[in-house]
This record gives structure tokens, C-alpha cells and sequence, in this order.
């Protein structure tokens, strides 16, 4: 490495310069760029080492002094990603020769768990809505998101002439405009069937509309108003108040799995394009694998 060594708060100020005029960056990123460097050169001044004069060995056995002391893989993964950008500054500016973040792999964040919803939490919630006309109508999308594990985009989106009760099918446009085919379920279909013909008329009133969930002024239903719906009968049943939309989602996928369904078939309900998306349900559905591995496997 060359010799020609600056101060090291020099040398951090140089590059936060340098990238706030390449990049525009705001002043919140600019600050965690400094934080990080900062906590960089504290460790770095407990061993008599400067920013310029770093070996990946020191890089790795500070990223390792990281995880000891309980830095989330989160933040990690943000400290080196400021150091490797800095690096490659002083690499570009010739203050040194070799990049010490080279070949550095950033922690893995791994993928968050869906939040796992007990099969009574769903039924207290779907037993929540009252016997309304909004009841109804709040009843049927409760019913049929945990029915046919829709996204709620998916769900708001639904159209009268998507919907099959007599099959007891739905027809979703999902992601991408692929189109798929779910079935709804018994429970699901005769909650559609009573709000139908009941309350949504009295919604509509004299508008017009192909939506199959309306609001109280005959509009289209919207995400947020789902998820207000969605918070307030979570309160009511006594449920974590953190339940979204998405949670029924991930409950349908879960259930699924507990009770036998295959990792494809739960791909194919769900619309996801790749399997792997689907995996991560794997490891929510902790019941039914070990019921499968303790009735299946030799030494179960």
C-alpha cells in the first residue's frame, strides 16, 4: 500500500464529499455513512491501525467483533456495505492498492418468518364481524382471503364476473397478469352468496359497479380500508393488534401445509412463479413436519 497516509476523519470526510456529490445522497444516509466509519475507526485506534492501512484479515475480525457483540446481521451487513464503498473511493483515488472488503461476503439476512396464526385466532377473528350489512360484507372478505390465500391487492381487485359459487371457484389476475384458478370452500362460498344477495345491494344503492367488495358508499374497497377492517376485528377478538391482511395470507399457506397439502399445490393457490418463494413456509408449518417425521421416519 502507499504510504501517503491522511487523518483518518480527513480521509471519511473526503469520501462523505465525494459521494454527496456523485450520488446526492440525503443527509440521513450521510450521517449512518459517518456513524459507521466512525465505529470503523474506533476499533481500528484500539489496535494502532488507520482507515488507509486495513487487511481483509483486520476487515473480517472487526466484522466478527460485530456479530459478538449482538450487532444485528442487519447492520452489518450496512456497516460493511459502507466500508466496501468507501474502500473502493480510496482504491479509485489511488490512496491504496488493494481493496481489503474484496471477497468479503456480506451476512446473510435470511428471509423473515411469516407471522404463524393459530387455527383459533382465525376462527375468533372470522367470527368477529357483526350480523350488518357491513358485518356481511366484512365477514365474506375474511372468509375468502383465509379460503383462497388471495393477496389483498387481490382481494379489493375481485370482480363479480370472477367469481364461480355454483363451483364454488374464483378466477384471480395476480402478479405479472398471470391469471389462476382457486377454489373458495364451503364456508367461504355461502358467506359470498349471503353477502351478494343481501348487503352489497344495499351498499350499491343506485350506482353501478363489477366490484364484489364495496364501501359503505358504493366504491370499490380499498388496501387500507381493508387493513383498518382487519385491525379492528383483530382488537375485537382479542388477537395480536400487529395482524395485517398479509397474515391471512401467510395462515392459508401455513394451515395447508399442517394438514397435508403439497409445496406445490400451495405454490400454485398462492400464484407465486417460484418454489422457493413458496418454501418459507416450510418452516412455520412446524406441526405437520414433525407429525410427518415422527410417523415416517425410523428413528421417529
Amino acid at each position: 500500500m502507499k504510504s501517503n497516509k491522511q487523518p483518518a476523519s480527513l480521509l471519511s470526510e473526503q469520501f462523505l464529499d465525494a459521494v454527496w456529490l456523485e450520488s446526492g445522497l440525503s443527509e440521513n444516509t450521510l450521517n449512518a455513512y459517518r456513524n459507521d466509519l466512525a465505529a470503523f475507526e474506533g476499533w481500528l485506534g484500539k489496535k494502532n491501525l488507520s482507515l488507509e492501512a486495513v487487511s481483509r484479515a483486520e476487515l473480517l475480525s472487526y466484522l466478527a467483533a460485530n456479530v459478538r457483540q449482538g450487532l444485528s446481521p442487519r447492520s452489518s451487513a450496512r456497516r460493511l456495505s459502507t466500508l466496501r464503498r468507501f474502500y473502493r473511493y480510496l482504491l479509485r483515488e489511488g490512496l491504496i492498492q488493494e481493496d481489503p472488503t474484496a471477497d468479503v461476503r456480506s451476512p446473510s439476512l435470511g428471509r423473515p418468518l411469516p407471522k404463524a396464526i393459530t387455527e383459533a385466532s382465525v376462527e375468533k377473528l372470522l367470527a368477529a364481524p357483526p350480523e350488518t350489512t357491513l358485518g356481511l360484507r366484512d365477514r365474506a372478505m375474511l372468509e375468502t382471503m383465509y379460503a383462497s390465500g388471495l393477496r389483498v391487492s387481490e382481494l379489493v381487485a375481485l370482480a363479480l364476473n370472477e367469481l364461480d359459487l355454483t363451483t364454488g371457484l374464483v378466477r384471480v389476475t395476480g402478479k405479472g397478469g398471470k391469471e389462476r384458478i382457486v377454489p373458495l370452500g364451503d364456508e367461504a362460498t355461502s358467506r359470498l352468496g349471503e353477502y351478494l344477495q343481501g348487503a352489497r345491494p344495499s351498499l350499491l344503492g343506485e350506482q353501478k359497479s363489477g366490484a364484489v367488495f364495496l364501501t359503505r358508499r358504493g366504491q370499490p374497497m380499498t388496501r387500507q380500508a381493508f387493513w383498518q377492517l382487519i385491525k379492528r376485528y383483530s382488537t375485537l377478538a382479542g388477537i395480536d393488534s400487529s395482524l395485517s391482511p398479509h397474515s391471512l395470507r401467510h395462515a392459508f399457506a401455513t394451515h395447508l401445509l399442517n394438514h397435508g397439502a403439497d409445496l406445490r399445490s400451495v405454490q400454485m393457490l398462492l400464484g407465486h412463479a417460484d418454489l422457493s418463494t413458496t418454501q418459507i413456509y416450510t418452516h412455520v408449518a412446524k406441526a405437520r413436519l414433525q407429525t410427518l417425521h415422527s410417523s415416517h421416519h425410523p428413528r421417529g
